[in-house]
């Protein structure tokens, strides 16, 4: 969903180095699951990928689409997860994930009401 150019310009790797390129795409796809989790909702990365019916109505009601902040917020848990590639480091003192990410992706959250 997010251009392996744009997630290397963020965790400041040249675009020739290929040797990290997996590990990105597997922090780019478990970013897009947290904002989906996260949201409740699923994300699309423009308009014309939401599923549509023969009249051409969205049957996704909750469809997300990839705008800026969410860009943000993927970017920067993947940069996280790239600095930090252990759940807990000997010496430091854990952390949470960027506060960033919660105040970027929470306006976007979908609340089921029953």
């Amino acid at each position: 969903m997010l251009e392996l150019d744009i997630i290397k310009q963020h965790v400041r790797l040249e675009p020739d180095e290929v040797e990290e390129d997996t590990l990105l795409d597997t922090y780019a796809t478990a970013a897009r699951r947290m904002v989906e989790h996260q949201t409740g909702r699923n994300l699309y990365a423009t308009e014309g990928e939401i599923p549509t019916d023969a009249e051409g109505n969205a049957t996704d009601e909750h469809a997300l689409v990839l705008d800026d902040d969410l860009t943000t917020a993927m970017l920067l848990l993947i940069g996280h997860w790239y600095e930090n590639r252990e759940a807990v480091a000997l010496g430091t003192i854990a952390t949470e994930l960027p506060m960033a990410v919660q105040a970027l992706i929470s306006p976007y959250r979908h609340f089921h009401f029953d």
